[in-house]
C-alpha cells in the first residue's frame, strides 16, 4: 500500500500560480504511475495530468495543457503539479492517485487507480 497527502492548495487570482505536493508513504514511489485529478461539489472526478513511473512520460488534460507542468521527485517520494496561468474554471479540489500496475500504459481514468489522497483545494477568483 501506499499513503498520499496533497498540499498546496488554497485561494489565488486568475492568472496566479500554485504549486500542488503530493508525498508518499509505505511502499516504493517509483512503483507506481501518478496522476492529478480534480473534483467540483456535484460533478464526476476528471483527470488532469499524469505521469509514469520514472517521469519519462507525461500526459495533460487538454484544458490545461501548456499552463500545468506534472513532474515527480522519486528520490523524495513526492508528485507535483505545477499550476500557471490559473483560471476560474481550475477551482476543485484536487487529488493525487497512484496506480499499481505493471503496465507501461498510464491511465487517465480515475479507476484505473489503487491508492488517492484525501484532496486539497484549489479557488481561483475573478
Amino acid at each position: 500500500q501506499v499513503q498520499l497527502v496533497e498540499s498546496g492548495g488554497g485561494l489565488v487570482q486568475a492568472g496566479g500560480s500554485l504549486r500542488l505536493s503530493c508525498t508518499a508513504s509505505g511502499r516504493t514511489f517509483s512503483s507506481y504511475h501518478m496522476g492529478w485529478f480534480r473534483q467540483e461539489p456535484g460533478k464526476e472526478r476528471e483527470f488532469v495530468s499524469a505521469i509514469s513511473r520514472t517521469g519519462g512520460r507525461t500526459y495533460y488534460a487538454d484544458s490545461v495543457k501548456g499552463r500545468f507542468t506534472i513532474s515527480r521527485d522519486n528520490a523524495k517520494n513526492t508528485l507535483y503539479l505545477q499550476m500557471n496561468s490559473l483560471k476560474p474554471e481550475d477551482t476543485a479540489a484536487y487529488y493525487c492517485a497512484a496506480d499499481w500496475t505493471p503496465s507501461l500504459i498510464v491511465d487517465k481514468t480515475p479507476g484505473a487507480y489503487d491508492y488517492w489522497g484525501q484532496g486539497t483545494q484549489v479557488t481561483v477568483s475573478s
